[in-house]
Order: structure tokens, then C-alpha cells, then sequence
């Protein structure tokens, strides 16, 4: 990749860095990555150092990632316990030290309150893409990154392999839990949530083929 100064372009009025997708791979400082204004229509993250800008996710990954938000509003709502989840956003960026990550989706439960802007998620999840940079990336580097800052749990849910991934910590070590598609994942963060992983596969599936993605 190729690396260039940054160079700052400042709106008259608000005077605040403007970046797009013809930035990616300047050198930038965290302060100037949180101040920044984004162009819309892609993915900004800061990974040491350096500013990576990628297309949004392909339809594979945002139909179930819509169709799990769906599920958590619909247990905040309807469920007797449903309070217990403060609130879940997707496409949502995550300090993790210096690096600036963007998650598919982020989960916040027990606060009581609305999670303050960069307050760590208890839950981050996230859907892999294929290929194995990306595959090392989700199941390697974003879980040591989400774990540092004590994530409770991440979930990778994974097409490929028909599974859900769930990393936790435990004794200050970090533990994996491979479930299989047909399982109905629940979580002892919050009671009577059920997470049936085959529906969420089966909507990543119904767009393979349409993507053109390659390792």
C-alpha cells in the first residue's frame, strides 16, 4: 500500500478534516480521524497509523446483520426482560487503543442508559467475508483488538464454515466456542434471547453467487 501525507482539507465553515475514499492509505493521528468528516458510501477505519477506506459490506453480510437487529429490537421491545439491552447499532466504528475500528455491529447491555459516543460494546459482532486476509483479520486481529479493550463477547458468524464463533475471556485467557449452524445460540449477558445461527447462514446464502467476491 501505498503511503502519503496527510494532507488537510478544511470546510469553511466548520473547518473539520474532510476524508473519501481517495485518502485511503494517508498517514493520519487518531485526534484527526475522530474529528474528521467522512464522505458517505464507505467504510473508514484507522489501523496503525494509517487510513483504510473499503466499500460497504456486500449484501451477504448486511441482510442478516438487519435481520439480527431485528432480532434485538424485538427483544428490547417485547421481552419481559428486554430492558437489559440498552441499545445495538451497525456499521459502527470502536476504539481499540490507537486503531479506529468500523464493526458490523455493536451491543450494549446492563447500562441502564444510552452508551456514551466511543464507549466500549459488550458485544461486537461481526460476518466474514471470504478470503483468507479477511478470514485472519476477523478471527485473529479484531478478536485480540476487541478482547484488549474486554469485550465481553465476539461473535463471528461465518458462512464458510457453517458456524458462529463466540470469543471470550476468562482467567485473562481468551476462549473460543465454535457452535454449529443448527445450534440456537443464547448468552448469559441477558436472559431469554435466542439466536437461531442457521436463518441468519441461510440469508447470507440467498446472495451468494451475486458478488463476484474472491480470495
Amino acid at each position: 500500500m501505498t503511503l502519503a501525507v496527510l494532507k488537510r482539507k478544511k470546510k469553511p465553515t466548520t473547518g473539520a478534516l474532510v476524508v473519501g475514499p481517495e485518502s485511503n492509505g494517508m498517514l493520519m493521528a487518531p485526534r484527526d480521524f475522530d474529528r474528521a468528516d467522512f464522505e458517505e458510501g464507505w467504510r473508514y477505519e484507522l489501523i496503525n497509523g494509517v487510513l483504510i477506506v473499503s466499500p460497504i459490506p456486500f449484501e451477504s453480510e448486511r441482510d442478516p446483520n438487519e435481520e439480527l437487529g431485528r432480532w434485538l429490537r424485538n427483544y428490547k421491545e417485547y421481552h419481559p426482560q428486554g430492558s437489559c439491552l440498552d441499545k445495538t447499532l451497525w456499521e459502527h466504528t470502536i476504539r481499540t487503543g490507537s486503531n479506529r475500528r468500523r464493526a458490523d455491529r455493536c451491543i450494549w447491555v446492563g447500562l441502564g442508559r444510552l452508551p456514551k459516543r466511543y464507549e466500549r460494546p459488550t458485544i461486537v459482532a461481526e460476518f466474514v467475508s471470504s478470503g483468507t486476509r479477511n478470514r485472519i483479520r476477523d478471527y485473529e486481529t479484531k478478536r485480540d483488538e476487541y478482547m484488549a479493550i474486554k469485550v465481553k463477547e465476539y461473535w463471528v458468524f461465518d458462512r464458510f464454515d457453517r458456524c458462529m464463533a463466540v470469543f471470550t475471556r476468562q482467567a485473562g485467557k481468551i476462549r473460543l466456542r465454535i457452535y454449529p449452524e443448527n445450534h440456537v445460540y443464547t448468552t448469559p449477558l441477558w436472559p431469554g434471547f435466542e439466536l437461531p445461527i442457521a436463518k441468519l447462514l441461510a440469508l447470507a446464502d440467498s446472495w451468494a453467487g451475486q458478488e463476484g467476491e474472491m480470495d
